[in-house]
């Protein structure tokens, strides 16, 4: 099991608005780009922009982001798409057997191990911006371009 693809497409919407930012970024260019039908792109469009992180408006086409890049972190990207439920990135299975002494202590052992995890990883994505992979896309670009 894999966190949701949502978080993935969501951070490459982001960045492809802020690459394009000079052209219209519809669903159907962002889907384009992603690879995936535009009625994904405007499910995830709409989480992100109940999030504010993008504006988009009724029957005017394209997004922009209603935030400056360096404002916007890939947590938040995670809380808007919705992920995971708050500490539930790691599912305990329930109801072991409480005869047994691993299944009688196993979610109070790992629980805790868990949220220990979740909290690492939630600072982690807190402390990466939309800038920061723009920034690396465009370095990636101009390296592959030199390659040629």
């Amino acid at each position: 099991m894999s966190i949701s693809s949502r978080f993935a497409v969501g951070i490459h919407i982001l960045t492809l608005i802020e690459i394009n930012k000079s052209g219209v970024s519809t669903s159907e260019f962002l889907a384009g780009s992603v690879n995936t039908n535009p009625a994904v792109i405007r499910k995830i469009m709409g989480m992100l922009k109940s999030a504010g992180l993008v504006n988009v408006r009724p029957g005017v086409a394209g997004a922009e982001l209603a935030k400056n890049l360096s404002e916007i972190t890939l947590f938040d990207v995670y809380k808007a798409v919705d992920v995971v439920k708050e500490d539930e990135l790691f599912s305990i299975h329930e109801h072991p057997n409480p005869a047994c002494p691993v299944g009688r202590n196993i979610q109070d052992a790992i629980g805790p191990l868990f949220s220990i995890a979740q909290t690492a990883l939630e600072k982690a994505l807190g402390n990466v911006t939309i800038e920061d992979v723009v920034k690396d896309i465009i370095e990636k670009e101009q390296v592959s371009k030199q390659e040629k």
